[in-house]
């Protein structure tokens, strides 16, 4: 068996001064343990977005109808509430789930030899993001499920997802500095398709606050806009990023770009067909609790995919020691770009 080191006045003195340099100093995990808690925090993102979805689609926005607690005599849900409390009051428990996830990717990060500061960070910066969300999803039941409350909280969980996408990038690389794998024309085209994206995720809360799906009952408000024409703006700019994204893919293979950028793009191609054909459907269907949920996980699937193609368009060198070998085209790939500096 092997001895537990007996813990001191000292030992717990630093503990509670600096909890994070405390493990550190007695816990290095490996590179792929840092990778699986940036990562789990990147799925936890992305579940905590489904079952917000899922609170609205059932009608439960109100279930617990104010915050923190969930009655004003009730920290949690009452029998009473039925099944929409039960359904609010766990999707504010995955928040705690959540944090978890954000909180074992900083102490991983943190405690990785040697310390990748800019992991850390992006760490950290997930773990406010959630916070301020959290205050905001509060808000939201305060002021009865309005529509622009509602979309910034579907934004800022989006700006969590991109947080959590580029930690789960970055553990991937080397903290030297980036350099282009493309050309600037490229690079530009790029940046169009980010544009476009952001433009159709905005446009989305909108179809979503002018919808049918309030969130409770009929009384919360709308946004005062034709629902259907928001759709068919929302189905435009769907085809635009589409189109961009096609003549990416194109442009990468006609200068002979590298493996990475054309894999990344060509997953987020195929992607958004999926993504397209769940939303022609729900439209033509009533919009079917399923299908709206599925579409809200389509969103943040594209959303990370374009993140993804964006951190493809450079490679940063790796200069820390990996768990396992890396492949033998990108080994290359590495070695004939880093030459003496």
């Amino acid at each position: 068996m092997v001895r537990v080191p007996k813990l001191t006045r000292a030992d717990a003195t630093a503990a509670l001064r600096n909890p994070l340099a405390f493990i550190a100093a007695r816990w290095t995990p490996t590179t792929r343990t840092v990778r699986r808690a940036a990562l789990a925090a990147l799925v936890m993102s992305v579940v905590i977005v489904v079952t917000g979805g899922a609170v609205r689609l059932t009608g439960s926005g109100l279930g617990c109808p104010t915050w923190p607690k969930c009655t004003d005599d009730s920290l949690t849900a009452t029998r009473e509430m039925g099944l929409h409390g039960v359904i609010e009051f766990g999707n504010r428990m995955l928040t705690y789930v959540l944090c978890a996830a954000v909180g074992w990717a900083i102490i991983a990060a943190r405690a990785q030899k040697p310390w990748r500061r800019s992991l850390t960070r992006l760490g950290w910066a997930q773990f406010w993001v959630v916070m301020s969300n959290a205050v905001l999803g509060g808000i939201v039941v305060l002021v009865g499920l309005n529509p622009y409350t509602v979309a910034a909280h579907f934004l800022a969980t989006t700006a969590l997802i991109t947080v959590a996408a580029l930690m789960w990038q970055r553990t991937r690389e080397g903290d030297g500095e980036a350099r282009p794998l493309v050309g600037k024309a490229v690079r530009q085209l790029v940046w169009c398709l980010i544009a476009a994206s952001v433009l159709l995720i905005m446009v989305g809360t909108v179809v979503t606050g002018a919808g049918p799906h309030a969130g409770d009952s009929s009384d919360v408000p709308r946004m005062p806009v034709d629902w259907e024409t928001v759709s068919k703006v929302h189905a435009v700019l769907a085809w635009i990023v589409v189109t961009l994204t096609f003549a990416l893919w194109f442009v990468l293979k006609a200068v002979d770009a590298p493996r990475g950028p054309l894999n990344r793009t060509r997953d987020l191609f195929l992607i958004l067909l999926a993504q397209g054909v769940i939303g022609y459907v729900q439209y033509f269907t009533d919009l079917p609790e399923l299908l709206v949920a599925l579409h809200m996980l389509g969103s943040c699937l594209v959303w990370i995919a374009v993140v993804r193609v964006t951190l493809s368009l450079r490679e940063r060198p790796t200069d820390t020691p990996t768990d396992a070998p890396a492949p033998q085209e990108y080994a290359a790939t590495s070695a004939s770009m880093a030459g003496p500096r």
